[in-house]
């Protein structure tokens, strides 16, 4: 019966993913630009944000928010910012540092990673804020990712500001979860900003 219900919640999970892919592909480019910039502006207007000397950031892929221009605006403000890299053979990531996104060069799944060999890996996490990718977010702080695991495993690792960046119409009412899955403290539609650690934004 646990096998079931885990086989069930996985479907679940692949079926608002698939949705969530859709509607992302399917976006018009000037009203992605448009959301982007929105979602953006808002995140980058956050006390979390403004005050934060360190900042983990995911790099966006087509279907993705996105995260550069946040990395611009984070980099010529002079914060640190780490990007991560997942670790070859494992369902593991590491945060380096970046100076610039020319600091990239593609990596697993053909997304930009920084080059272990150039730039410097991130071994404390004190203060930071940690900006989380997903395909879903429900109105809880709970999300669907990508399905494999890599941000699960290092938000269990490690203790630090989470948020969320998402289109409203991938913000759901809920979405299944797992005994693993973890809820980060805060998301950032272009519509609005859900706080779920208490503190005021």
């Amino acid at each position: 019966m646990h096998v079931k219900k885990f086989t069930d919640i996985r479907v679940q999970k692949n079926l608002l993913r698939e949705k969530s892919k859709a509607y992302r592909e399917n976006l018009n480019p000037d009203e992605k630009e448009r959301l982007d910039r929105k979602i953006s502006n808002r995140f980058l207007n956050l006390w979390h944000y403004r005050e934060a000397d360190l900042i983990l950031i995911f790099v966006s892929t087509e279907v993705e928010v996105d995260t550069y221009l946040i990395m611009a605006d984070a980099l010529q403000k002079g914060k640190r910012v780490a990007v991560p890299r997942c670790v070859e053979g494992t369902r593991n990531i590491e945060y380096y540092l970046i100076d610039s996104p020319d600091d990239l060069e593609p990596g697993t799944f053909g997304v930009p990673e920084p080059n272990p060999q150039k730039n410097l890996k991130l071994t404390e996490f004190d203060g930071a804020v940690c900006v989380v990718p997903a395909l879903v977010y429900d109105k809880s702080g709970f999300r669907i990712g990508f399905g494999k695991g890599y941000f699960d495993r290092f938000l269990s690792s490690v203790q630090l500001k989470t948020i969320g960046l998402i289109y409203d119409a991938c913000l759901l009412d809920s979405v299944p979860r797992g005994k693993y899955d973890k809820r980060i403290d805060m998301i950032v539609t272009e519509s609005k900003i859900l706080d779920f650690s208490g503190k005021h934004v």
